[in-house]
């Protein structure tokens, strides 16, 4: 490229589009053969790349002034050893997906919205320059062989990426990004998450050693609210968190964290979710939490739950407490022990004391829907019983806001002595007491 003639850009206005992507396509042209091996946005490669922009702009007498000059070298940095044309949407801490659909279209989730952005890889090998920024650092690989890979970024943003022959449309990346502050309860009091009273109850239900199932569809927020719940589990005791890609936040000193492993190219090394779970229970753990149960782990967790483990935290794919019931029943099963049925659901109603129902309203809004008591059996059924309902009333004309009450039931679960013993005294308006009409259907299978 030529000598550029002097650009100084006043304050009050911004570069012309044109030129600033001649400017942000030139250089990262320049320095994209310098880079060699630089991955991923390390402090020195940061450095590296910013000292690398001011040396060829002061060459070429190129003079940027107001945000313009921070804004090119965030673009060029992301094209050259970043992340590429998405890179400012995992910048934005109001977007907390980011979906590429192909080399051509791109869609981000916007404050429960799904958006589609104006963003343009080149083509298919533009992607997997991004793709391979991600899992080189991470020492995964993805290739025709191993078509798809989890993954995480520094941030800890979790990373699907799957690529053709399985990828019809391209490669495909979904980013799920986690607030950089903690979301605490109050702040799902403030979103309208769940009230006040949900709030006691839950707390004196992890902090009296109940077991925990909170359940949900994807994107509903389960891995949200596992981490609010986590942080009721007092500070002396010894955690034990199994994830398959690490998300949870936990704040408390004594936790140890662990991930499983992908299989090395010859087919050796992994590590699955169900060896950590028996690893786990191994460590002298005090509470065991799982990330999500998917697999025949879910008979180790049911077993451990019901071997002294109490207190135990784990989410489960699932549209309603009662599809828990089954999808826990199947996932037992999964574990490869031909167990009868009755068996299998004496192990979930003696381990899990309480679900949690997440959903992700038609407004985007999570919502806590139902607080669900598993009661036990009754013959060969497990009974369950609602002490918390979302009544979803109407859906507003003028913004599509989904307005609805969450309300107690009227019933007493039946481990109230347990939270008692506990030091847990909840009064009796927390379950509705003095309700003209207690629900009467007891969800019987």
């Amino acid at each position: 490229m030529s000598a550029i003639a002097p650009t100084v850009v006043p304050e009050s206005t911004s570069m012309p589009a044109e030129h600033f992507h001649k400017l942000r396509d030139w250089l990262a042209a320049q320095l994209a053969p310098m880079a060699g091996d630089r991955m991923g946005l390390t402090p020195d490669n940061l450095a590296w790349a910013g000292g690398q922009i001011q040396k060829l702009l002061a060459q070429n007498n190129v003079r940027l002034v107001g945000s313009d000059a921070a804004q090119l070298t965030d673009v060029v940095v992301d094209e050259i050893v970043g992340y590429g044309p998405i890179g400012p949407y995992l910048r934005d801490p109001t977007v907390s997906e980011v979906m590429v659909n192909g080399p051509h279209l791109t869609y981000i989730e916007r404050r429960g919205r799904l958006v589609e952005t104006d963003v343009r890889f080149r083509d298919d090998d533009h992607v997997m320059q991004v793709v391979e920024r991600i899992v080189r650092p991470l020492g995964r690989t993805i290739d025709r062989k191993r078509p798809l890979v989890d993954a995480r970024l520094p941030d800890g943003s979790r990373v699907n990426v799957i690529i053709p022959p399985s990828a019809l449309n391209g490669p495909t990346i979904t980013i799920r990004r986690f607030p950089t502050r903690r979301i605490t309860i109050d702040d799902l009091i403030g979103f309208g998450s769940l009230t006040t009273n949900m709030a006691e109850f839950l707390k004196a239900c992890v902090a009296a050693r109940l077991n925990v199932v909170v359940a949900g569809g994807t994107g509903s927020g389960k891995t949200t609210l596992l981490n609010v719940l986590s942080s009721f589990i007092p500070e002396d005791e010894r955690i034990v968190t199994v994830e398959d890609s690490a998300e949870l936040q936990l704040h408390q000193k004594h936790v140890v964290r662990l991930e499983t492993t992908p299989a090395l190219p010859d087919g050796a090394g992994q590590v699955t979710i169900r060896d950590l779970v028996i690893n786990a229970l191994r460590m002298r753990p005090e509470r065991i939490v799982v990330g999500e149960c998917r697999g025949g782990e879910a008979l180790d967790m049911l077993q451990a739950m019901n071997t002294g483990h109490d207190g135990s935290l784990t989410t489960v794919h699932a549209n309603s407490p009662r599809d828990v019931i089954s999808r826990l029943e199947t996932l037992v099963l999964m574990a490869g022990f031909d167990l009868p049925v009755r068996v299998v659901r004496q192990q979930i109603s003696s381990a899990i004391d309480l679900i949690v129902q997440q959903e992700r309203m038609s407004d985007g809004s999570r919502k806590i829907t139902r607080v669900t008591e598993v009661q036990g059996m009754e013959g060969d059924n497990i009974v369950l019983q609602d002490v918390f309902l979302f009544q979803a009333l109407a859906v507003s004309m003028d913004n599509g806001k989904v307005e609805g009450e969450m309300k107690p039931t009227g019933i007493r679960p039946r481990f109230s002595p347990r939270l008692e013993a506990a030091g847990f005294k909840l009064s009796g308006q927390i379950f509705g007491a003095g309700m003209t009409s207690p629900p009467t259907d007891k969800q019987r299978r």
